[in-house]
């Protein structure tokens, strides 16, 4: 039996803001788990580090760690440790450590995974205001009822 299409596995970092997802995804060395602990010191929990799995089965799509790295963070200069985390939560916002940080955005973004467009904003990990920032964005979204859309019908 194959595995479900809409099962992703990403190169991020994966938080839980109350009961909506974060992503965060960006190149190695991008700050991912370095804005993952700001977050987690502001009261967000561990979803997962490094690899985190999109399920796109589930509508709005859920985020799960990977077996063998659940309840563990790279914390650089420190090493790996191990955090409190949760799984199945709803992917609600993707962070996009890459992509070009535009003072004033035109229109809404969205990045494309396990089957779902998923509202997204770029950010720099390490300015100050990157975790302020986040908790903006998704309450925005939370506010407006703004939910990721499947592009393609879910398994």
């Amino acid at each position: 039996m194959s595995a479900p299409q809409n099962l992703e596995m990403v190169h991020a970092t994966a938080v839980a803001i109350g009961q909506s997802g974060v992503l965060i995804i960006g190149k190695s060395g991008s700050g991912k788990s370095d804005l993952a602990l700001r977050l987690i010191d502001r009261g967000a929990t561990l979803i997962s580090d490094d690899i985190v799995q999109v399920d796109g089965t589930a509508v709005p799509p859920t985020l799960h760690p990977a077996a063998n790295i659940a309840g563990k963070i790279e914390i650089r200069g420190v090493g790996i440790t191990f955090a409190p985390h949760v799984e199945d939560i709803p992917l609600r916002l993707v962070v996009n450590l890459d992509a070009m940080v535009e003072r004033l955005p035109s229109g809404r973004q969205a990045h494309s995974t396990a089957g779902f467009d998923i509202p997204t904003i770029n950010l720099v990990a390490f300015e100050a205001s990157a975790p302020i920032k986040i908790e903006y964005a998704l309450c925005s979204l939370v506010d407006a009822a703004i939910f990721p859309v499947a592009t393609q019908s879910p398994a």
